[in-house]
């Protein structure tokens, strides 16, 4: 339990850097600062090995390579609460599990509702269904004791299969037309992953050299290239080696502040950057943003919390200890913050961001910000069922 309170303390403090980086990008590309942010984001970096090249600007380089850093940290945290932590048992994942489940479908119907007749904006449907886990937990933690710990088990536990549930929607419906050859290598790469796991193999090292050649595969390959991130996750030992550490747990311990206060906040600063200038309310309640500010804001909540309070009737799961419906609520609706894996799923879903004008950007900010500010009043107004502990 202390690590897992560790972990909630450190997401806790990643969530407010989020929000004061995503101030930052707002106002510099909204002020005399917007040619230097813009000259920011197309800095060109380019790595040669041989007559290999690869150059890409600054912002392709975070949402494909830094991000694929981010995925694996997630792909790690998922196959260790599978195989021995918070999702381990049927009790633990019942509650979370139907969250999620209801977290998703809401938002996607809601923002389909709105604009299943365009194809283009259709391919947005996923856009308003993710969680950011750091920002929830960072508006949690101005709470301070008034919500139990119980309650942020539950909202750590629903954001971790949220985002499986993210990674599974981005294999399946974003990715773009396929390199057979560079599948093939990828394929090959992860069965050499999967055979040095069989085999007990336990050295860091070896896995991140055959992960980094899985990932420029992946990447060539037209399935996008955080995949890679995830697929190399699953392949790691949880199992201590011979001289006694497991290496997931020691990979994630060594990621998780590098992508909590390095990684995470460099991606909100590039993406969350959106010129407010010649943006009108019009503009804004056209289908395409105001499916993803709804969805999230009222899509989720509604998901979330309807689905629970289906598992709780049902007697398929318990309201989580010392917490009230009213709390569960709030919770409900602070799973609207989007933000980073909305983001980064609208870059998949739309391949230009002038497409809608930045609104579907504008609308992800809208909704979260929303679903944080209500969130937090509805927690700060609830009463725990009892002293939490």
């Amino acid at each position: 339990m202390k690590r897992v309170l560790a972990f909630i303390h450190t997401e806790s403090f990643g969530g407010l850097l989020l929000m004061a980086t995503t101030v930052l990008a707002l106002v510099a590309s909204n002020s005399a600062l917007a040619p230097a942010y813009d000259g920011f984001l197309h800095i060109t970096i380019g790595i040669h090995f041989g007559d290999l090249e690869l150059s890409k600007p600054l912002y392709h380089w975070v949402d494909d390579g830094l991000m694929a850093i981010f995925f694996l940290l997630i792909g790690l945290e998922v196959k260790r609460e599978f195989l021995g932590g918070q999702l381990s048992s049927w009790q633990s994942i019942a509650l979370p599990g139907f969250a999620a489940l209801g977290g998703m479908l809401a938002p996607a119907g809601l923002y389909l509702l709105f604009n299943a007749a365009d194809p283009v904006a259709r391919n947005g449907w996923a856009i308003p269904t993710a969680t950011d886990i750091a920002f929830a937990l960072g508006v949690l933690s101005l709470l301070g004791s008034r919500v139990p710990a119980s309650l942020k088990l539950f909202l750590l536990a629903l954001a971790i299969i949220d985002d499986l549930g993210a990674i599974v929607i981005i294999a399946l419906f974003y990715t773009s037309d396929l390199s057979t050859p560079s599948i093939l290598s990828a394929l090959g790469l992860l069965l050499a992953l999967m055979a040095m796991n069989a085999l007990g193999v336990t050295r860091k090292a070896a896995y991140f050299l055959v992960g980094a050649a899985l990932w420029l595969s992946v990447l060539k390959s037209g399935v996008h290239a955080t995949l890679a991130g995830v697929a190399l996750a699953f392949t790691v030992p949880l199992a201590p080696g011979k001289k006694g550490g497991s290496p997931l747990k020691e990979i994630e311990q060594a990621l998780h502040p590098w992508v909590t206060f390095l990684i995470l906040p460099l991606f909100a600063f590039v993406n969350a950057g959106v010129s407010l200038s010649g943006i009108s309310w019009a503009q804004m309640a056209a289908p395409v943003p105001l499916g993803i500010a709804l969805g999230l804001f009222l899509g989720k909540q509604l998901g979330v919390f309807g689905f629970s309070l289906l598992a709780i009737r049902l007697r398929l799961a318990r309201l989580p200890r010392h917490s009230s419906w009213l709390q569960l609520y709030g919770v409900s609706v602070l799973t609207g913050i989007g933000f980073t894996m909305s983001l980064f799923i609208t870059s998949l879903a739309f391949e230009s961001d002038d497409l809608f004008q930045y609104t579907d950007r504008l609308a992800i900010l809208g909704g979260s910000f929303a679903s944080g500010i209500i969130g937090y009043l509805l927690l700060r107004a609830g009463r725990p069922a009892s002293r939490a502990t």
